[in-house]
This record gives C-alpha cells, sequence and structure tokens, in this order.
C-alpha cells in the first residue's frame, strides 16, 4: 500500500460527530478549513486502517509530513495544505502535531492513564482549535480554553466508539489504570453490553470530561469573531449532551449519537445562547454620555 487511496475509508466532513466548516463559518474561510480537515482525514484513514502494515501507515505519514513541508509530489493532501497555510501566512505546526497523533495510533494501543491519554488529546484534538483560532485571526490566549474543548470532543468519540476501536483494530483509549480500578480489562470491551465494572468505568470518564467541557464553557463568550463564537456555541451544547448521554447510556449497546432532529435543536440552543450573551455584553456598554446602552 502505498498511494493515499489505498486507505481512505471515503469518510467526508458531513459525517463527522461535530460540525466541520459548517455554515456559520465565513465562506471565504471554508475552503481553508476544509484543507486542514481533508489533511487529517486522510492521515487519519492511514492510521486507522484494519489491515495495512504498521511499517506502511508509518510510510505514508511520512509523505503526508513531506508534502506539508512543501515536497512537490509527495502527497496531495499535504501539498494542498501547505499551499493554503503560505497563501495565508499561517504556520504548519498544528498539521505536524496531528501526524504525532497519528504516528501514535499507529504504534500505540493504550494508554496508562488519564494523564497520557490527555498528552495525546494534546497532539490529536488541540491543534484543530489552535488552527481555527490562527485562521480566524484571534488570541492565543484563547488556546487553553479551546484545548479543553477540543480534549473533551475527542473523549467523547473514544467512549462513544470504545467497542468499535477494540473489535476492528485493537485499539484502546480507556486508560488502563481506571479499568484495573474497577477491576476489569479491556476485553470488557468486546461484550456486547458493558459490565457494571465498565459502566463505572465510562461514567467516571463522563464526569472528567464534564470537568473539561466546565473549562470551555467561557471560550464562545470570548472569540471576537461573531461566526465562530456561534459555532463554538454549537458544539459546546452538542458536547454537554453527549456526555450527559455517555453517563446514561452504555456505547457498547445502545445509541449515543444524536439523531439530525436533535442535533438540529441543540445546535440551535447553543447557537441562541451564544448570541443572547453577545447582545447583552453590547447593551451594557457605556454610551458616550456614561449611560448603559
Amino acid at each position: 500500500m502505498t498511494e493515499v487511496a489505498d486507505f481512505t475509508s471515503g469518510k467526508d466532513h458531513r459525517g463527522e460527530n461535530f460540525p466541520v466548516a459548517s455554515r456559520l463559518v465565513r465562506p471565504e474561510l471554508r475552503p481553508p478549513v476544509l484543507a486542514f480537515y481533508r489533511f487529517a482525514r486522510a492521515a487519519d484513514d492511514v492510521a486507522d486502517h484494519a489491515t495495512a502494515a504498521a511499517a506502511d501507515k508509518l510510510a505514508q505519514l511520512a509523505r503526508m509530513r513531506a508534502g506539508l513541508r512543501g515536497e512537490a509530489g509527495a502527497n496531495p493532501e499535504g501539498e494542498a495544505l501547505h499551499a493554503v497555510l503560505r497563501a495565508r501566512g499561517l504556520t504548519d505546526r498544528h498539521a505536524l502535531d496531528l501526524l504525532e497523533a497519528f504516528r501514535r495510533d499507529v504504534t500505540q494501543r493504550r494508554y496508562a492513564d488519564w494523564a497520557g491519554l490527555m498528552d495525546y488529546c494534546r497532539y490529536s484534538a488541540a491543534p484543530v482549535g489552535r488552527f481555527m483560532l490562527d485562521l480566524h485571526g484571534e488570541s492565543p490566549a484563547l488556546w487553553p480554553a479551546s484545548d479543553a474543548l477540543c480534549a473533551a470532543l475527542q473523549v467523547i468519540n473514544h467512549l462513544q466508539d470504545c467497542a468499535k476501536d477494540y473489535r476492528a483494530i485493537d485499539r484502546v483509549y480507556i486508560p488502563l489504570d481506571t479499568l484495573a480500578a474497577h477491576g476489569t480489562g479491556v476485553e470488557a470491551l468486546g461484550a456486547e453490553r458493558s459490565s457494571p465494572a465498565l459502566r463505572q468505568v465510562i461514567t467516571g470518564l463522563t464526569r472528567r470530561t464534564d470537568g473539561l467541557l466546565r473549562q470551555s464553557r467561557p471560550f464562545a463568550g470570548r472569540i471576537a469573531d461573531r461566526r465562530l463564537a456561534l459555532e463554538v456555541g454549537v458544539i459546546q451544547a452538542l458536547a454537554e449532551s453527549l456526555t450527559a448521554r455517555l453517563a446514561r447510556r452504555d456505547p457498547l449497546s445502545q445509541r449515543v449519537h444524536h439523531h439530525p432532529i436533535e442535533a438540529l435543536g441543540l445546535a440551535l440552543r447553543g447557537g441562541l445562547g451564544v448570541a443572547a450573551g453577545r447582545l447583552g455584553r453590547v447593551l451594557k456598554r457605556p454610551g458616550r454620555d456614561g449611560s448603559r446602552r
């Protein structure tokens, strides 16, 4: 397997759990967002391929890195993103960090503890939010709040897909020390439904994820770009709902993902909440005569 097409899963941005380049993003910024997404999707497909040899995966990821660095003919997704970043004067640091995460996916199938998982999220999730902030000209001071939200989204995806990841590619993101503390192991992920011990593990991880979401809750209100703020508000609302569902539902035997109408309702609630907050701040600003507007 030597070509990127050999690894493709056929997924695109419309099939992701959270919005990618939605209509809330400014139209002129959607093409760069999609270039970044296609690069990440191609690398993810490589790392998650069920039958490709590890050496082939690492070689393809190396070609993606070469394309990202501007090497002609190395990789189409990397070259396309390189052109976008160069045209806009943006760093390739975030895309390079993503490649580090995908290399880990090839070589590391287990995570010892929460700290190890959060270090993985630093490379697999945080770069996406940081890229979006850079693209919109936002301050790096927002990175910590963005990192918290992105890490929460990553853990939610891990928990939703924990059985599939274990059965299809023998990869487990649930920290091993948490499983051991509840007297169970990774083999519990192969059952038709979660054991009481595994349910306790998942519930505990949803509480930690909720802690990340509490850190990210003020994030949307601090973003200058109105449309990006609305997008973040939508994502925050969806993430909080999914975390609550994971505390109640068994991802091994029950649906956790939102139905489209549910997602739409949550998106409207999240976006309207951000819009109302922004309007309230405008009205509280003093007028030229010192009165409140």
